[in-house]
């Protein structure tokens, strides 16, 4: 009798137990987000995270430079942040890994100068001080300007800024352009009167990287495939919802509704995998930022790709 009672405590320790394991076991997939690329939100608004079989632990940040720190720490499982930055992190040796990409209108990103200012052309910018971080976009869509009018790079003073310091700068005059993406274009056009001197149209891809951190593939490879197909969906929704979705988007990154709605309505954000075209766009970039000084040593990227 006392054996069977045993037997029985036993099994219900088991039968409890067994789910306690299970949640145990779940995989975290810990994505490193920023205001430009608004993935936890497009996911989350469209809802294709229901029944994965996994959970998101998400981290914010204001930039590309933080989440590159973190996915060098591990800290991140995946981010994003620019096709330039993310070249620069895996230059640097860190153990990432180039796994998706995404594209939107090159419109959203420009360089910006003051309403009043008479610049109509980059040439027009001599010895002007122009903001820009480096590895991003704002430092390569000048280069990339400056290459292409046959000026060099001391054409113009550079001055190390954050895009959020940056944007706290130029409407004060502390300088002169603002090479700078979404929604810092939408926000300085429509309140302070800025206008764009040039596009990333014609001068760079404008890619986005989806970067991983390499010990986190295999562990975790089903878990972000399956990720990256929900938020190839979410991007989908958002293009059939796009006002909704600005508002939305709007209260939860406490955005003006008018910035939200100007930005989302032409961003056309898409996402996919490493194609051949995007493995020739991130050579030619590497190759270009090597060219022009701003790194140091050439880098094969297709050994930093993993399709």
């Amino acid at each position: 009798m006392k054996l069977l009672f045993l037997l029985r405590r036993s099994l219900a320790a088991i039968a409890v137990a067994a789910p306690l394991a299970h949640a145990a076991e779940t995989t975290v997939l810990r994505v490193g987000d920023q205001n430009y690329y608004n993935v936890r939100a497009s996911v989350e608004a469209s809802g294709v995270l229901e029944g994965a079989p996994y959970t998101v632990g998400w981290k914010h940040f204001q930039s590309a430079a933080p989440v590159a720190e973190a996915l060098e720490a591990g800290a991140v499982d995946l981010g994003f942040l620019g096709d330039s930055g993310f070249i620069f992190l895996a230059a640097k040796g860190a153990p990432v890994k180039l796994i998706g990409v995404s594209q939107q209108n090159p419109e959203t990103i420009a360089l910006l100068v003051p309403k009043d200012s008479t610049a109509k052309t980059i040439e027009d910018l001599k010895g002007k001080k122009v903001a820009y971080w480096p590895g991003a976009w704002s430092q390569q869509l000048t280069l990339r300007a400056l290459e292409k009018a046959g000026l060099p790079q001391d054409y113009v003073e550079f001055v190390k800024l954050m895009p959020i310091d940056a944007a706290a700068a130029f409407p004060q005059g502390s300088i002169d352009a603002f090479p700078v993406w979404e929604p810092y274009i939408s926000q300085q056009t429509l309140f302070s009167g800025a206008r764009p001197l040039l596009t990333a149209k014609g001068l760079m891809p404008g890619l986005s990287s989806i970067a991983a951190n390499a010990e986190a593939i295999e562990p975790k490879r089903t878990a972000i495939a399956d990720f990256l197909g929900r938020l190839q969906k979410a991007r989908a929704w958002v293009e059939a919802n796009k006002e909704d979705y600005a508002d939305l988007w709007a209260k939860k990154a406490n955005l003006d509704q008018a910035v939200s709605r100007n930005w989302i309505g032409h961003a056309n954000m898409t996402v996919g995998p490493v194609d051949e075209q995007a493995a020739r766009d991130y050579q030619e970039t590497a190759d270009f930022l090597v060219e022009t000084g701003a790194l140091k040593q050439k880098i094969d990227t297709s050994s930093i790709i993993d399709t």
